[in-house]
Order: structure tokens, then C-alpha cells, then sequence
């Protein structure tokens, strides 16, 4: 019997959780999770349970020591102390979150002692990485020369839950869309110029896409696109552009939190347990003896009073004189709070997952420029059976299957961007209607943004 261990049990992990279960019985597996609390879910699938901190060196230890996989759904940041117990015992590790330096700094002890660690294997990091290099390495082997590759993807609310004016819901981590285009600039690369873009600047930097029968979104750029020129070999590529997906007008919005500083994670607010949501967006704001708080914030970032944005803002209620009532707080968590009260996905809404890649290439034998696009549209089913948690937890749980049944048997640190892992996941995905729609056609000139 093989052991299986989850490190984490929170929202995006009701598919991957199920599916692990149900194959449990089929491969005699004995899954098991180690979490703060025991979930209703878990006890649902009767799986084990561990309650542990993953700051606990020693219980962490101690439920490592006796695995054969470990897998992480654990914010980012904790992933490197599981790491850290799976290096110490030998033990292959699978997340869904981006390869950063601190887990990039085991590589060396992954390949000494030959191990498997495989990162960025969920939506985004992940089946971005998957579907696009399928198709790169399609083109490449048939004599194509890549012009162009731009990569898009959002966590949305589906249209038949579409019921506010930002056209938007959580469906992951809230903080995590507080602090979105924090660490650095965007970088990325068009018509062989390298192309910066401050966070201050971010939500105003924007590109239209039209997806026909889903209707328009504006992409803004993702982190650094650069890092994957080695990643998915396109060294020399004249364009490459990763991006997030929103539905018009949300990102000249919400840069009104940036520019007033209410994203900023950095400092924590005084007094902030007696501040209404009036008072928190005053805080930022020039004195003045008679304007109001509304007038005050529309002279300063200069919005015009009958703009859209402004209908956003007051709809989101943060000229309200309701009680924060948080007792400690940076800006971006009260920011944060306050999101939770407007942006929540109620009990039979529906997210959507978007995801669209535009591949532009030359064929060598004569020349002639292409234009390639493919697109996933996935939709929930309800509040807890998300699209998000679907495109997120299944390709790890294949990913985590393909390892268990000896199906994938490499050594190294890795994400999914090789044929090995992405063709069996892809394929297997496909049974679960995760499936790309392609099209293709002649491309007349390059446009470039």
C-alpha cells in the first residue's frame, strides 16, 4: 500500500481531494491529510487526518517520514517547509504554485538524491504551461518559426451569475487578488523590444480580447514572461506576453486602490479598530474643511463624477460608515475584509475559468505567417464545486496518479512544460471536459500593443 499526503485542505482542493479518494479504493492507497482543522470534506471521504502547523518541524517530519508522494495545497509561502521534510526523507513532492527561488534552492539536494518535485502543475501556473507548450512543440516539429506567443488566463464569475458591476467574484484566494502585480514590474517582450510595466501603471496598461461567444475581457500583464523564454524554449522570440483575464473597465477601477495605496501590504494602519470604511478611504486622502470624502477622491485621482468607476466604488460600499472591525490590519487586509462583503460567490453561483493562447508563426517552406489560437472555457457547478477548484486540483491529482501507478518516473525539479507529464495529463483531463478548442488562420501583419 502506498501512502499519499496532503499538506492542506482549503477551498481548491475538493476535486483533487475526491479523485484521490475514489482511486484510492481502485490502487490501494491510504490517503491522508494534514491540515489546521479536519474539513467537512475530509470526513465526507473518510480519508485520514493529521492536525498539524506546518510550522511544526517535528509533526511535519514525522507525517513525511512515512509517505511515498506529498503533495502541497498550502499558500505559496509555506510550500518551502515541506520541502524542506521532503529533502530530509527522500520523498517526491507535487504543487500547483509558481517554482520560486526558495524551492528552486533544493534543486541541487531533488537531483542528488534523485527525487521528483514538480511545481506549477494547476491552472495558472500550469495548464497554461501544458496546452501551450503541446502546441509550440506541434509548430516547431513541423518546421514552424514562432513570431509571437501570448498567454491569458482568468478566474471570472460565470455570466449566469454575472450580477454586480464589477463583473467579478472570488473564486481563490482573495488576498491573493489584493496584492495581484506586487514584487516587481511586469516584464515581457514585443517586437524584440523587452517591455516594462510598473505596478503603479499596471491596471492601465490593458489589451482587448475578444473570445466571440464569451464576449470581451481586457488582459493585463502577468509577472515576469521572460522567465519562461528558457522555460518553453523560445529563445529569440520577437513577442512573448503572459497576462490576466478581467471583463472591461474592472482594472481602471481597481487601480483606484493602487493609486490611493489601499493594496499595500507593508505597514499596519493606527487606530484601525475604530475605522469605518468611510474613514479607511479618508485616510489616504488630502484634508479639506468642506468637500466630502467622495469629492475629495474624485479631484484626487481625477474621475469624473458620472463615471462608470464611480458607480463600481459606491456599489462596493466604501463610502459607508459600517465598522471595519478589525482590531489589526494593513491596508490591503481591510481592503481585503471589505471585498469579502461584495465579492463572495453565493451558494449556487457559478465561477469561470478563461484561458486563451495566440501562437503567430511562419512556415519555413514558404514563409507565409499564421495565426493560431486556443481557448478553455470551464464553468462551476456551485460554490464549492468551483472551476477554479477543478482546474486547479485535477491536473495535480493525475499529475499525482501518473507517479503513484509508476507512470512518470523523473528525476529532477520540473513543471509540466514536457511531453512526458503533459500529454497524459492533458489527455485524461479531457474525460473531465477540460478540453481546448483550436482554430486557426492567415495572419496579415503583426500587430503589436
Amino acid at each position: 500500500m502506498k501512502n499519499v499526503l496532503i499538506f492542506g485542505a482549503g477551498r481548491s482542493s475538493i476535486f483533487l481531494l475526491t479523485y484521490l479518494a475514489e482511486n484510492a479504493l481502485k490502487y490501494s492507497w491510504r490517503v491522508k491529510v494534514a491540515d489546521t482543522q479536519e474539513s467537512d470534506l475530509v470526513r465526507s471521504l473518510g480519508l485520514a487526518f493529521a492536525l498539524l502547523d506546518v510550522h511544526d518541524e517535528f509533526a511535519r517530519d514525522a507525517e513525511v517520514k512515512d509517505a511515498d508522494l506529498v503533495i502541497s495545497l498550502l499558500p505559496a509561502r509555506f510550500h518551502k517547509y515541506v520541502a524542506q521534510s521532503c529533502v530530509k526523507f527522500s520523498k517526491n513532492l507535487l504543487t500547483a504554485s509558481y517554482e520560486t527561488a526558495e524551492l528552486k534552492a533544493f534543486e541541487a539536494e531533488v537531483n542528488e538524491k534523485g527525487l521528483f518535485f514538480l511545481n506549477e502543475c494547476g491552472l495558472d501556473p500550469g495548464l497554461d504551461h501544458m496546452s501551450a507548450m503541446k502546441i509550440i512543440n506541434q509548430l516547431k516539429n513541423d518546421g514552424c518559426v514562432m513570431e509571437c506567443f501570448e498567454s491569458f488566463t482568468g478566474g471570472l464569475v460565470a455570466p449566469e451569475s454575472d450580477d454586480n458591476p464589477w463583473n467579478y467574484k472570488f473564486s481563490w484566494n482573495p488576498r491573493n487578488v489584493v496584492l495581484a502585480g506586487q514584487g516587481g514590474p511586469a516584464r515581457f517582450i514585443q517586437n524584440g523590444k523587452i517591455k516594462y510595466i510598473p505596478y503603479n501603471r499596471l491596471f492601465r496598461r490593458t489589451e482587448m480580447i475578444d473570445l466571440e461567444k464569451f464576449g470581451m475581457f481586457e488582459g493585463y500583464a502577468n509577472r515576469d514572461s521572460l522567465y519562461y523564454l528558457q522555460k518553453y524554449n523560445l529563445q529569440g522570440i520577437p513577442t512573448i506576453y503572459r497576462g490576466t483575464l478581467r471583463r472591461p473597465g474592472f482594472s481602471k477601477a481597481w487601480n483606484v486602490f493602487v493609486q490611493l495605496g489601499a493594496t499595500d501590504d507593508s505597514y499596519y494602519l493606527e487606530n484601525v479598530e475604530n475605522m469605518t470604511y468611510r474613514e479607511f478611504i479618508n485616510s489616504f486622502l488630502p484634508y479639506h474643511p468642506t468637500d466630502s470624502v467622495e469629492l475629495k477622491l474624485f479631484h484626487y485621482l481625477n474621475i469624473p463624477q458620472d463615471s462608470e468607476i464611480v458607480y463600481k466604488l459606491k456599489w462596493m460600499g466604501i463610502f459607508d460608515k459600517t465598522p471595519i472591525g478589525l482590531k489589526k490590519a494593513t491596508p490591503a487586509q481591510v481592503l481585503e475584509h471589505i471585498l469579502k462583503q461584495k465579492w463572495q460567490l453565493q451558494a449556487d453561483d457559478k465561477d469561470m475559468i478563461v484561458m486563451w493562447h495566440k501562437f503567430v508563426y511562419r512556415k519555413e517552406s514558404d514563409g507565409e505567417l499564421f495565426r493560431k489560437t486556443s481557448s478553455l472555457v470551464v464553468t462551476g457547478e456551485n460554490a464549492d464545486k468551483t472551476a477554479m477548484a477543478k482546474t486547479v486540483g485535477l491536473p495535480l491529482a493525475v499529475a499525482a496518479k501518473l507517479v503513484l501507478t509508476g507512470q512518470l518516473n523523473l528525476k529532477g525539479m520540473y513543471i509540466p512544460t514536457i511531453p512526458e507529464i503533459y500529454d497524459p495529463i492533458l489527455a485524461e483531463l479531457e474525460d473531465f471536459e477540460i478540453t481546448f478548442q483550436e482554430a486557426e488562420s492567415l495572419e496579415t501583419e503583426l500587430v503589436y500593443y
